[in-house]
């Protein structure tokens, strides 16, 4: 399985009201970049994954608007906080799928792709990052690539 992990775009600092943060302005154009960069370069996933949180589903819809029509399923486990085990767990019950896109959170994407692949990452807003799965499991992943939304 193809997994792509694209953490949220830029969102409004409002921090007590976290789960309804709105992209901002230029938020909305990284997601687009986004969408833009993977029409381009033929990635585009079977489905996406979206946690339920307000900037994490603009940014899916964002990526959409410019990849063509995907489906977006929203995955209340993707919210903040998920785990490692949580994501391999989860995305089992995808396992039909060769290609999907998560659309979530930090600090959770980066210790995801490490627990997947054994390496560290650093994943910034709008990067797009590809793990290449041989199983559901630690240590099972490769990682293809880490792209920052500037370099699309």
């Amino acid at each position: 399985m193809m997994l792509y992990f694209l953490r949220h775009a830029e969102a409004e600092p409002d921090y007590a009201h976290d789960f309804n943060r709105k992209l901002t302005p230029k938020g909305v154009e990284q997601a687009e970049k986004v969408g833009k960069f993977c029409a381009r370069n033929g990635l585009i996933p079977e489905l996406i994954l979206s946690s339920p949180v307000i900037r994490a589903k603009q940014t899916a819809n964002g990526v959409t608007k410019k990849m063509g029509d995907v489906e977006i399923v929203e995955c209340p486990w993707i919210a903040c906080g998920m785990t490692p085990a949580t994501l391999i767990e989860e995305i089992a019950a995808f396992a039909k799928f060769s290609s999907l896109f998560l659309v979530g959170h930090e600090p959770d994407f980066s210790e995801s792709i490490a627990c997947l692949t054994g390496g560290a990452v650093n994943v910034r807003k709008a990067s797009l990052t590809l793990v290449d799965l041989s199983g559901l499991r630690a240590g099972a992943g490769e990682l293809q690539f880490s792209v920052p939304v500037r370099l699309m």
